[in-house]
């Protein structure tokens, strides 16, 4: 006879019994050994100690290296997200190291092209040398025009025609001397022109002074933007400056003329540079 789903047991199947029976044999032992483990405690502290230890010794083993199986499992994500990002890192560099190699490619032609025209123009580089360093007694920054006074003359070995400059640029010119004294024609004198170039571009162009502490840039090309914050240097030319002395500092935007303000500021200065011309005449 058939037995129906709702009439079967637990007690119907021997696999459930058998199942039920080791749960209860296994709660039973467990509050056997709960109970003798309290009772051990109570009565024997020292004994319980022991089985205490005994057990952490048995277990700390597995536990540890389930710590390290968790630990292996937790570190998988960021070791696939370093390995990506590893990966990445190592495409960008590989990208620097093309553009850089151009670059160099590219500062190695200049350097040679350099060498080479220079060779042909016959050009050398000459080094200036300082006759003296010298105190700036006075400048006449309210007059129209604009001079200033060094304590130091033709018994210092100063002559007309040397450049003065200053810890931050070029000041001026000397146009006359004394014994003990030297007359400088600032850069901000109107009767003051120099031969300058833009940093950035290498676009040439003329400083002059305009007698009110400022200077106009002009540029010797046409159609030549300038824009605030450009510098100017000076270029050579001449055979009075050195090259590469920092002269103004563009103030406003103009095209093919625009106000500057001289880097070196003759009133702030105590004391400046008296140097050998590019090309020194005969005798100095």
């Amino acid at each position: 006879m058939a037995v129906s789903a709702r009439d079967r047991r637990t007690g119907f199947s021997r696999r459930r019994q058998y199942g039920a029976f080791a749960s209860y044999v296994v709660a039973v032992a467990g509050a056997v050994v709960g109970a003798v483990l309290l009772l051990l405690s109570r009565l024997d502290p020292p004994a319980f100690a022991a089985v205490r230890m005994t057990a952490a010794s048995i277990t700390v083993p597995v536990s540890a290296g389930l710590d390290t199986v968790a630990g292996w499992v937790a570190a998988i994500p960021d070791a696939i997200g370093d390995h990506f990002a590893v990966k990445s890192d190592n495409a960008r560099l590989r990208g620097e190291i093309s553009r850089n190699r151009a670059l160099l490619a590219r500062a190695r032609s200049i350097v040679y092209d350099n060498r080479r025209l220079r060779a042909l123009l016959a050009v050398r580089d000459r080094s200036v040398d300082v006759v003296v360093t010298a105190r700036l007694v006075s400048s006449t920054a309210s007059s129209g025009r604009r001079f200033a006074l060094l304590d130091a003359g033709r018994w210092q070995g100063v002559h007309a025609g040397m450049p003065v400059t200053g810890p931050d640029g070029l000041v001026g010119r000397v146009v006359e001397t004394g014994p003990a004294v030297a007359r400088v024609l600032l850069l901000t004198d109107a009767e003051s022109s120099v031969p300058v170039r833009r940093t950035r571009d290498g676009v040439p162009a003329i400083a002059v002074g305009r007698g009110d502490g400022l200077l106009d840039i002009r540029s010797v090309s046409t159609n030549t933007q300038l824009r605030p914050g450009d510098v100017f240097v000076t270029t050579g030319t001449g055979g009075i400056y050195a090259p590469g002395l920092p002269v103004a500092r563009v103030m406003a935007a103009g095209e093919d003329n625009a106000p500057a303000v001289p880097i070196a500021r003759p009133e702030a200065l105590d004391f400046a540079l008296v140097t050998r011309a590019l090309m020194p005449a005969p005798g100095q």
